[in-house]
């Protein structure tokens, strides 16, 4: 085992049961464990199963619903043990792989987990696999919670699974999992003194402006957390915030640092909130959802919070998706309001009036299941190929509406994934090799039918990075015009028009500054880059295999690639 840094990994109240742990999972093939946020299962469970030997067999791996709580925390276990990100500990999330042979602790996207269980559906590179956050509940999470159960079975004499939650009902996934045990882990948590409004704001950005400035005026020193719903919200408010700061009357309070906190944000920005403030100054964190539980920030000691969530919701009648901003739980207000009180007594500012807690805030939040479109999670549960599976009797934690499964079985269906007894097609099984949503995947199969498979490509691998036509900084109007500039396609809808971005891009031989005068964000274009060259190399691969299934037939091969 790596030998750890000169500080070593912190002492976390998760660290006191470390016998107790390693008694129950010596015992027991599945365990819960509910860890209060700050109680450290996220990084020093891996570490203690590490350090009894648990990697001599197989790695473990953990997995995260956030690609950037994959990153951050795998970063953080690696300085701990003192070793490089992408050897002994590493991560991998959709379109990047940071691991190698000598990879002991693995941290990954639920998505990821499932895609691999693709090629090996026995997991038999694990020892351990620990579904982590599993109280937020995603979809990928719940399909592994059923993949677990059924997995366990068969590998019951070498493999261990974890499941670990900040809030998760720990008795249902106890009954889950016939019984398995449950252990509560307590989190050092400091007295939260809350404070409501006493109406609902009309603009919440206003609102959490003004309570931000007010808590910088008038507050000791400490670090603020703001939650916002997106990333539109905490440009604005990272904005607005610096630019008030900046209006205040100087030496009337301390420095501060105002920094965003969201999915899509580059890891060198990512860096920064996990850093210490600099002396004298207050920091102001703009988060999204993502710090409720997923991601620690030390140093909190106020919280802000709109009690608003950005969330997806499908409705399967329709085949429509919508992202509208809705209510969060009442298990989600607690979460934030606890992120307050990590290392010191703090306050929590709710933009709402307790009565709207009590009563209008539901108590938990809706699983990702009931409220998703379920195509790509059935074609993956169908191209596994399993005998004993029956996608409308499968064993999740809590069933979608039959109307869900109905929907997805028509869409897949409809696309030419499945026949009409239900069964995987050919064509099926090439869209469950591809890493994207079922409709894409479709789209280049016809693509490539078609000739037009580089286009194709190019659409799909902007879309996956989730390039935007919008600009980037407000009162660069310039940049903006000569994006307008770049094609005339915007007739033709966003489609067409990033592609001919991502085309003029191509002939400025990708040069970043390129990407800078025309206000598009340079790391969402080297993404969007690198997914299209991986996607390449996916297709290259199935084109491969079904030269080798069409030789026997005809000697054409109906699958060819562009690169």
């Amino acid at each position: 085992m790596p030998s750890p840094s000169p500080s070593g990994p912190p002492v976390l109240p998760i660290s006191e049961h470390e016998d107790e742990i390693v008694a129950a999972v010596e015992a027991n093939p599945v365990i819960v464990v509910i860890g209060e946020t700050g109680s450290g299962k996220s990084t020093q469970l891996s570490q203690i199963l590490h350090r009894r030997g648990y990697t001599r067999r197989g790695a473990i791996a953990v997995t995260q619903p956030r690609r950037v709580a994959a990153v951050s925390v795998s970063r953080r276990v690696a300085q701990e043990l003192g070793v490089s990100i992408g050897e002994e500990v590493g991560y991998a999330i959709r379109f990047e792989d940071r691991t190698s042979e000598k990879t002991k602790i693995k941290y990954l996207t639920d998505g990821v987990l499932l895609r691999e269980s693709l090629s090996n559906p026995e997991l038999k590179q694990y020892s351990v696999i620990i579904l982590d956050e599993a109280h937020e509940r995603s979809l990928n999470t719940d399909i592994l919670l059923g993949l677990m159960k059924r997995l366990i079975k068969h590998r019951a004499s070498d493999l261990k699974v974890l499941i670990t939650s900040a809030t998760l009902d720990g008795l249902k996934v106890s009954n889950f999992f016939s019984g398995c045990p449950v252990l509560n882990i307590p989190g050092t948590i400091f007295p939260v003194e809350k404070f409501y409004s006493t109406d609902r704001p009309t603009n919440y950005i206003e609102s959490s402006l003004r309570t931000a400035i007010d808590i910088h005026v008038k507050e000791a020193p400490g670090d603020v957390l703001i939650f916002m719903t997106g990333k539109d919200d905490i440009d604005k408010m990272v904005s607005k915030l610096e630019e008030r700061i900046q209006n205040l009357e100087e030496g009337s309070c301390m420095d501060a640092l105002v920094l965003p906190l969201h999915g899509s944000l580059p890891p060198e920005q990512q860096v920064r909130v996990f850093s210490p403030a600099p002396p004298n100054c207050r920091r102001f964190i703009v988060a999204t959802n993502v710090a409720e539980t997923s991601l620690t920030v030390d140093g909190v000691v106020f919280v802000v919070d709109c009690g608003y969530v950005k969330q997806r919701q499908y409705n399967p009648s329709t085949g429509m998706y919508s992202l509208d901003v809705v209510e969060i739980s009442r298990v989600q207000a607690d979460q934030r309001a606890g992120r307050a009180g990590r290392t010191r007594p703090g306050k929590c500012y709710r933009l709402y009036p307790s009565s709207i807690y009590q009563k209008e805030f539901l108590e938990a939040t809706i699983p990702e299941i009931q409220r998703t479109s379920l195509a790509g999670s059935v074609l993956y549960l169908k191209s596994l190929n399993l005998p004993d599976i029956d996608i409308l009797k499968f064993d999740f934690l809590d069933p979608p509406s039959r109307e869900s499964l109905e929907d997805a079985l028509r869409q897949l269906y409809l696309i030419d994934a499945i026949d009409e007894s239900g069964q995987i097609t050919d064509v099926g099984r090439l869209m469950a090799e591809l890493p994207l949503d079922p409709s894409l995947s479709r789209t280049l199969i016809e693509a490539n039918e078609l000739g037009c498979l580089s286009q194709a490509l190019t659409v799909a691998a902007v879309l996956s990075a989730e390039i935007t036509l919008r600009q980037t900084r407000n009162k660069d109007m310039e940049g903006k015009r000569k994006r307008q500039e770049l094609s005339d396609g915007s007739g033709w809808g966003d489609h067409v028009q990033l592609l001919q971005i991502f085309e003029s891009w191509d002939q400025a031989d990708y040069d970043p500054r390129w990407c800078s005068e025309h206000d598009l964000q340079v790391r969402g274009m080297k993404f969007s880059k690198d997914v299209r060259n991986q996607l390449s190399q996916i297709i290259q691969k199935i084109a491969k295999v079904q030269q080798i299934c069409k030789q026997g037939e005809d000697g054409r091969v109906t699958l060819t690639t562009e690169n």
